[in-house]
């Protein structure tokens, strides 16, 4: 996600400070090559040995005759993008009052000068958050079009956000955006339907494919609203047992609506689409429903359930908005490519759809994906992870919405 980009790290004197290491290395495995810069009281809480292990470089705790601030986010400075993760609320009022007394802020104010985007996570107690003039430091900063991410309120603390969550406003903040202004609708996971109140008709979808084209969309400038479904059965060391960024059950990239049926799932992308540009139908919605026992069914009985179609998201999208771009995702399971193609292909064109994504079930829940994308005169194959995947078709929904564009200019 972050391949080739300098990102300069400041740290600061919160004690979210322990887990500089852990985010130092999640930048480099993610292809970012980073520097530290600590403020003083971030030396007393994480020695910059540390830092300077995780980041394998030089670490700037002073700034010296060598004007490191400049050299590092000044015009034609090293940096891409200078992030401070985690930031106080000492720092970040600082920031809005231009005070320049750390090597943090100093460089923070370099930054801002010279057009170097900058992503500000913030860590402190709850109440700290909560004060008015954090707060307005906080609107000042971001008027100024600096990034935050915004924190994880928990047990009285407003705990800095997870490391994934960082590294995708990262992504998006030194990255080129594409689908700035666009909405993208995405909907994700599977659905259940009730049989009584304890069981449900289901599948085995994660959720992982959509939440990476979330995402995706997301670092290339989208406001994205994600519609996410169950995740289906899965071992509990399955990687796609855990849907969510975060433990709050949210995602830092989207607006999330959480539904469990095919009919709700429906209801929320319908509502989402009003003011949509796309719509990306990943989800796997389950074909049948049933009529549901108002009381749990007793074990031991034969039983037989009457299974009935449920709409098809899709085709009902379509009928409410002709002219909205979207693309689908067709799952089977013969293994065959041309039979593959084939099915993607009557979609593609009942549907009227953008692309359409073909990909065998066996890759439900894994991290890798062979897949073919659709469109109406080829087939593009990908083989790789499925964020990579997630790339191609934000990539390819980026360049349909500027032809569009130009179309109608």
């Amino acid at each position: 996600m972050l391949e080739g980009v300098n990102v300069a790290l400041g740290v600061t004197g919160s004690i979210a400070a322990v887990k500089t290491v852990e985010l130092a290395h999640e930048l480099r495995r993610q292809g970012a090559s980073v520097r530290a810069v600590m403020s003083g009281s971030a030396t007393g809480i994480i020695h910059p040995w540390a830092v300077e292990f995780a980041t394998d470089n030089d670490v700037v705790t002073e700034i010296t005759g060598s004007v490191e601030h400049v050299e590092l986010c000044g015009y034609d400075g090293w940096a891409d993008v200078f992030v401070i993760a985690p930031a106080t609320a000492n720092t970040v009022g600082k920031i809005a009052g231009a005070v320049d007394d750390t090597p943090v802020t100093t460089t923070a104010t370099t930054a801002l000068g010279a057009d170097t985007p900058v992503v500000i996570a913030p860590a402190m107690h709850e109440p700290m958050y909560d004060h008015p003039g954090v707060l307005e430091a906080i609107d000042t900063v971001s008027a100024w079009g600096v990034e935050f991410v915004d924190p994880r309120v928990e047990e009285g603390k407003a705990k800095i956000a997870s490391e994934d969550a960082i590294v995708t406003d990262i992504a998006r903040a030194a990255g080129d955006r594409p689908l700035e202004g666009d909405h993208v609708v995405v909907t994700s996971g599977a659905t259940g339907e009730a049989i009584d109140p304890v069981r449900v008709l289901t599948n085995r979808s994660s959720g992982k494919m959509g939440r990476e084209v979330a995402k995706a969309c997301y670092v290339r400038g989208a406001d994205v609203t994600l519609v996410h479904g169950l995740v289906g059965p899965r071992s509990i060391t399955s990687d796609g047992a855990v849907a969510q960024t975060n433990p709050d059950g949210t995602v830092s990239y989207a607006t999330l609506r959480s539904v469990e049926s095919a009919d709700a799932m429906l209801e929320a992308t319908r509502e989402a689409c009003t003011d949509a540009d796309t719509l990306v139908s990943v989800a796997a919605i389950g074909d049948y429903t049933v009529d549901s026992s108002a009381e749990k069914i007793r074990s031991g009985q034969d039983l037989s359930l009457s299974l009935e179609p449920t709409p098809k998201l899709i085709d009902e999208i379509r009928d409410d908005h002709p002219e909205l771009p979207i693309v689908g995702f067709k799952t089977e399971t013969s293994g065959d490519e041309a039979a593959m193609i084939a099915q993607a292909r009557e979609t593609l064109e009942r549907a009227e759809l953008a692309f359409v994504v073909a990909n065998d079930a066996s890759v439900m829940g894994a991290e890798q994906t062979n897949a073919l994308l659709v469109h109406d005169a080829d087939a593009a194959r990908f083989s790789g992870s499925k964020a990579g995947l997630a790339g191609e078709i934000a990539d390819s929904i980026a360049t349909l919405l500027e032809s569009e564009l130009t179309d109608t200019a």
